[in-house]
């Protein structure tokens, strides 16, 4: 340290500006070392699926990166397989456009195309527009639309009636209802002639979803009972542990949901009689006859007046009159009633269990006021049969991963944080040898022997003379001994100077 303050202040000032520049050169190369390195998952997206793939990520705690103004996505390498597994479980599709292309192959037709090869080519066309509009379907990943069309035929009784078939890159299970008659309505409408019931439609399970005995059920084609009850937990799962990794942090909570739903469709009707009578509808029917007295000859209508034999007396027929009144009233009264149809829609929760493991490193208390909130979020109840389980154990640790050899990504900033630690140790060794050469004494012995001034030729008196600064009393230099080569040297260039000359060229021309 003493040495380096006894330098002068400019070598201070480059010694101190050399090391701040090296130690910046390796903080920063240090840095891009040590930095994530992002490998692109998905490309072209569109900005809402962006959305959807990031809230996937979030929730798993994987790091990632937007970049191309949100139409791709990076995530860091070492997470790319985790990732992948992710967003798949989740239903998400990490992936930009179609793999089969569209319209666009019209504007390749060739010249001189046959019409064979225009046909061909307008149907790859339609079942690539076909399987984009599919692919935005929520949950479907990566349809692959196959169409058969129809030959023109001259019989129509004879003509073969349009097919297609549909693959799609997901399982059921992440389906919404009704989506799959909702898709084959979509192929059947987009080409000309093909109905419903002749499109098929099969997840990447190989399962046929559609046409089936339950698509025009509650579960809409999409498996059954178990596809609604997976897809029914997966959703439950997602939004909770989104919930407990908002909250306590990622990989420190975890809920499995097991429902059994009730898929069955069916109705219900309803008929409930009042207890008053409304009238609904009245007829009165009426009879009314009379006769007359005395002055009737024939005598009153009845059996007296046409019986001969009938014991009756003259002066009673003569005195009797006949009147004859009926009334009839009918009446219809209705009573009340009500009839009450009920459509029971599919969907309905038979019962829910709820298993919630939490990381030992998490408070009792906590754990305790999580179970609650799981519940609640979930909807247990108690009284339907539901229950839900905590268990606190001690999460595995993330495997450590084994030292392998260097990355090539690494070796190159490697490369500069080494030269610039070499030129730091020159700098300093340099210095340092600088410091010790300026504390050494080059003055020759001879010369400091002279205490006082000589003159030239003195010097050249004494050295003529043989003579030295102990042998004489006067400061004189030391005596130089002759050399031999150089009166050789001499005698040459007096006997051949020309000699000479070109050998001193032939030097100088090597120089």
């Amino acid at each position: 340290m003493q040495n380096i303050l006894a330098l002068p202040a400019k070598t201070k000032a480059i010694l101190a500006v050399s090391a701040v520049a090296i130690i910046g050169i390796a903080f920063i190369m240090l840095k891009i070392a040590t930095a994530p390195a992002y490998s692109t998952i998905a490309s072209g997206l569109d900005p809402a699926q962006t959305g959807k793939i990031t809230a996937a990520l979030d929730e798993q705690g994987i790091a990632y990166e937007i970049q191309n103004n949100g139409t791709a996505l990076a995530v860091t390498k070492a997470q790319m397989s985790e990732a992948r597994i992710s967003l798949a479980s989740q239903g998400v599709e990490a992936s930009g456009g179609g793999s089969q292309p569209g319209y666009e192959l019209l504007d390749e037709s060739k010249l001189g195309a046959s019409q064979f090869q225009q046909q061909v080519t307008y149907q790859r066309a339609l079942e690539g527009e076909v399987a984009k509009s599919l692919k935005g379907v929520q949950g479907v990943s990566n349809p692959n639309v196959q169409i058969v069309m129809p030959q023109d035929d001259l019989f129509q009784d004879e003509a073969t009636p349009a097919t297609a078939s549909v693959m799609l890159g997901n399982s059921a299970d992440t389906l919404a209802p009704g989506a799959v008659r909702g898709m084959a309505q979509t192929v059947s409408a987009s080409v000309k002639g093909l109905k419903s019931e002749n499109v098929t439609i099969t997840d990447s399970s190989g399962a046929i979803l559609w046409p089936s005995d339950e698509a025009g059920g509650a579960a809409g084609g999409t498996g059954g009972k178990q596809a609604a009850e997976a897809r029914y937990a997966r959703q439950k799962e997602a939004a909770i542990n989104a919930m407990l990794a908002s909250t306590l942090g990622p990989n420190l909570a975890k809920v499995t949901v097991n429902a059994d739903l009730n898929v069955d469709q069916s109705s219900e009707e309803k008929l409930t009689y009042g207890g008053t009578t409304v009238p609904l509808t009245e007829t009165t029917e009426s009879e009314k006859m009379e006769g007359a007295g005395s002055g009737n000859a024939g005598g009153t209508a009845g059996t007296g007046s046409n019986v001969p034999t009938y014991s009756g007396t003259d002066d009673d027929a003569a005195a009797g009159a006949g009147n004859y009144e009926n009334k009839k009233v009918t009446r219809n009264n209705g009573v009340n009633k009500t009839i009450t149809k009920t459509q029971k829609a599919a969907g309905g929760v038979n019962k829910m269990n709820v298993a919630l493991l939490i990381d030992k490193s998490v408070p009792a208390d906590v754990a305790t006021a999580l179970k609650e909130t799981v519940a609640t979020a979930a909807g247990v109840d108690t009284t339907r049969g539901d229950s839900i389980t905590a268990t606190q154990l001690a999460f595995a640790k993330p495997a450590t991963p084994k030292a392998g050899p260097v990355p090539t990504t690494f070796l190159g900033p490697a490369k500069w944080v080494g030269l610039g630690l070499a030129a730091l140790l020159f700098l300093f060794f340099m210095t340092r040898g600088m410091k010790k050469r300026e504390n050494e004494n080059l003055t020759p012995g001879w010369l400091t022997e002279i205490s006082e001034p000589v003159s030239l030729a003195q010097l050249e008196a004494g050295a003529g003379q043989g003579f030295t600064l102990d042998q004489a009393s006067t400061k004189m230099l030391p005596p130089r001994a002759p050399d031999a080569s150089l009166n050789q040297l001499d005698q040459l260039m007096e006997r051949e100077p020309e000699r000479v000359a070109a050998q001193v060229k032939a030097w100088m021309a090597e120089d």
